[in-house]
């Protein structure tokens, strides 16, 4: 019989999270202080996360334990499926193995809810009532409001407002979930009054929402931490056990990637998938591509400079070395919402400073075209930042089709585009540009 899919029992479920940070060959830069340019301190991060968040954030064991509540909480979705993309392979005809792990299956729909549960749970274990946090086109903003549900927590969500615009139904989910949503740039914050001061339609960037919903929590008093999607290294910590997942459904497999492709904006979704497979490395393991699929409008790996950057726009988080495209950069209005960020994860960075990952920018229009076509094949519509992993491992497998090596991809299809059919729309109605 011919094995498609490769399914996990619950009992294979990673019981710890993998922190690269002691293994990265040149060692990780310290974040500074936004005030002092002094290295932070886990003091310094009290306002804004839990205590033990603060503690991963600064963790030096690779191994992590998942607490049973989260552990109870992930198998709702996890193990996630590892699906070899068969009629892909044949569309194509290519004589590249394509495996696709699927992220969609979480009840919100993408990869964040791995980060999420464990952020409501530390913050519960605080005596935190409310979450604040940004979202772009919605996965982050759906996964926390979820996390807080179990848990229940408050979250305030400050939504870009492109997306805000674009994606009404990801915000209905949101409020279904109990979260407050508000369009950013907004007027509830000094941060959000400058920028409509000076622009009143701005469409707004996940930087700008960051720096409105740190500004809210560390006004709240005490009574509210902030939770981010991506970029920190206690996020693609959490999100790692994508990865150990996918090693053990391979092995299922009787295979092993050549290639591994992840759609990066912030950095969590192709780190969760790639790290495990470069620890791996690191322990003699076979050498793997690694390559990150960002967007060609807002090419931080590929065109950002590698330095210090706040991770928001007002100035009002640490400081990261990252490759960044300027804290105050404005991304263009393209609908993979959740890629639209000017820094990438200073753990991402720090790999490609090292060339032990690459990157590639792609276009708008190529991303779409590649998510018509997985859809057709595999009958899975991705959401947009998916697409980009979609177009990188496509244009890998058409590669192998003209050299006629017979190479195993890997990918990371971290949500599906059920709640982005409008941009599908305007992709069919040529509204689409790069």
């Amino acid at each position: 019989m011919t094995t498609t899919k490769f399914v996990l029992p619950e009992s294979d479920i990673p019981t710890t999270w993998y922190n690269v940070v002691p293994d990265l060959p040149k060692g990780l830069p310290p974040m500074l202080h936004p005030g002092t340019r002094e290295p932070i301190t886990p003091a310094d991060l009290a306002p804004l996360f839990a205590s033990e968040l603060i503690a991963q954030e600064f963790a030096t064991d690779r191994d992590v334990d998942i607490p049973g509540p989260v552990l109870d909480i992930y198998r709702q979705w996890r193990p996630s499926p590892l699906i070899r993309a068969r009629r892909l392979e044949r569309d194509l005809d290519t004589p590249a193995r394509i495996y696709f792990k699927y992220e969609g299956v979480s009840p919100a729909g993408s990869h964040k809810p791995n980060t999420a549960v464990p952020q409501a749970y530390y913050s519960k274990l605080d005596g935190v009532r409310r979450l604040t946090t940004e979202t772009g086109a919605g996965q982050w903003g759906s996964s926390l409001s979820m996390a807080c549900a179990y848990f229940d927590l408050e979250c305030d969500v400050f939504m870009v407002r492109v997306s805000y615009d674009q994606k009404p139904y990801r915000r209905g989910l949101m409020e279904t979930f109990g979260a407050t949503v508000t369009a950013s740039p907004s007027d509830r914050t000094e941060a959000g009054r400058a920028v409509l001061a000076a622009d009143p339609d701005a469409t707004g960037s996940l930087g700008l929402a960051i720096s409105e919903a740190v500004e809210a929590a560390m006004g709240s008093g005490g009574s509210a931490r902030y939770a981010l999607g991506s970029v920190l290294n206690l996020v693609l910590m959490h999100q790692t056990i994508i990865g150990q997942e996918a090693l053990l459904q391979l092995d299922l497999a009787d295979d092993y990637p050549d290639v591994v492709v992840g759609a990066a904006g912030g950095g969590s979704n192709f780190a969760g998938l790639a790290l495990p497979f470069l620890r791996r490395q690191f322990e003699g393991g076979r050498t793997v591509r690694f390559l990150a699929a960002e967007p060609s409008s807002c090419p931080s790996l590929t065109e950002g400079s590698y330095d210090y950057d706040f991770g928001d726009t007002a100035g009002l988080t640490p400081l990261a070395k990252m490759h960044t495209l300027g804290h105050d950069f404005r991304p263009p209005a393209i609908h993979a919402g959740g890629l639209r960020y000017h820094g990438m994860a200073p753990i991402v960075s720090a790999l490609r400073e090292v060339d032990l990952i690459e990157a590639r920018a792609v276009p708008q229009t190529a991303c779409f075209e590649a998510g018509v076509r997985f859809a057709r094949s595999e009958g899975i519509v991705p959401a947009p930042e998916s697409s980009h992993a979609v177009r990188v491992a496509i244009d890998e497998a058409l590669r192998c089709r003209e050299t006629g090596e017979e190479k195993a991809i890997l990918f990371s299809l971290s949500g599906h585009g059920h709640f982005d059919m409008q941009a599908y729309i305007d992709y069919f109605a040529g509204k689409l540009t790069d």
